[in-house]
């Protein structure tokens, strides 16, 4: 088993080694390398994504990936920016459906910013399309407008768009998904508005008849961002497009109590995938060692689970994470009166610690 190791930038590097430590903690048999991506990439070679880079995530069997960007690199061309990094691994592998599980862990419902009632035993499963909509969408750039309200004035413009296979493998997705939890997806369009998202709810209400075990609610995506922080344990599996579901992923995030407990998997059609803490590189707090690594090792037990075929290995990390919760030990973001607060390191040394079953300390 082979994987692609990609730290990235800002706490990228700090996370990522927190996580590589835990799976080498498993004691299993695997193989990893190591290579830029990213600014730190760009820095080197000149480019976000070099193809030494862009082969060795495609000969792994999984990419364990840590964030990039930073606000130095903001003036660049669009090309060459950090974040064209990520775009550029899923178009090239094919990564179609990002799985974002905001679970909110019994000892951190003090943490969340709505009352502990709301998110005691939330698990929301949001499955993002990651492949199309306006951020992938042609046309697009700058042009002297010829029409409009401002005919001559300088616009921008991106063109949202979705084909009929795209939103039908992601529709499947959910609902498959949806089968081993309560049976119940939320499909979040805003098709009152848009006729790619009219199109969008009639596809995957044709894909639904195909599981009628399957209850399947239709919601616009201004309601939903409104009920997510309402009544968020009305929702089991949430599926949306694109650029929806990366906001309404980090507004669930938040319900969890930080965002550095959200872990991701990005999934192609043969469960290769792409994993990922949700948050990005925080350049402010990056080399401090004050960030959670939590999301980046739950991103390593589902890159066990989903593409490396260790489900019992993905529960030992999964289980040690909750021991340290348990303990006491918190890093800054999720840290309240009464609880240990520690530091990157620490908190990787408290789950390598509790996955092979030593005595947790709290230095």
């Amino acid at each position: 088993m082979k994987i692609a190791i990609l730290p990235g930038d800002g706490i990228g590097t700090e996370i990522v080694e927190q996580a590589v430590r835990v799976l080498i903690a498993l004691d299993l048999k695997l193989e990893t390398e190591t290579a830029l991506v990213g600014g730190a990439a760009f820095e080197a070679h000149g480019h976000p994504l070099p193809e030494s880079t862009l082969k060795l995530a495609q000969e792994a069997d999984a990419i364990l990936f840590g964030a990039v960007g930073d606000w130095k690199y903001d003036k660049l061309e669009r090309a060459l920016r950090p974040e064209q990094a990520i775009l550029g691994l899923r178009k090239h592998l094919g990564l179609f459906a990002n799985l974002r599980p905001a679970l909110c862990y019994e000892q951190l419902t003090h943490a969340s910013s709505l009352k502990p009632e709301l998110v005691a035993g939330l698990d929301i499963l949001i499955i993002r399309e990651l492949t199309g909509d306006i951020y992938f969408g042609q046309p697009r750039g700058r042009r002297i407008a010829s029409d409009g309200h401002f005919p001559g004035a300088e616009e921008a413009f991106d063109t949202m768009r979705y084909s009929r296979p795209e939103i039908e493998r992601i529709a499947h997705v959910a609902f498959q998904a949806a089968r081993k939890r309560s049976r119940k997806v939320t499909s979040v369009d805003k098709a009152n508005v848009l006729e790619t998202f009219q199109f969008w709810k009639d596809v995957v209400t044709e894909v639904h008849a195909q599981y009628p075990d399957v209850e399947l609610q239709h919601m616009y995506v201004d309601n939903a961002a409104m009920q997510l922080v309402k009544a968020p344990k009305a929702f089991d599996v949430v599926v949306t497009g694109n650029m929806f579901g990366d906001i309404l992923s980090d507004e669930a995030a938040m319900l969890t109590g930080s965002i550095g407990m959200l872990p991701s998997a990005s999934l192609d059609k043969h469960n290769k995938g792409l994993y990922e803490p949700s948050h990005g590189s925080a350049p402010d707090i990056a080399g401090k060692g004050v960030a959670n690594p939590l999301a980046t090792i739950l991103s390593a037990a589902m890159m066990l689970r989903y593409s490396l075929h260790q489900p019992a290995a993905a529960d030992r990390i999964e289980s040690a994470v909750r021991t340290v919760l348990t303990a006491g030990l918190r890093t800054p973001d999720i840290w309240s009166e009464g609880t240990h607060r520690v530091g990157t390191r620490e908190m990787g040394d408290a789950v390598v610690a509790a996955v092979t079953g030593k005595t947790i300390t709290k230095s």
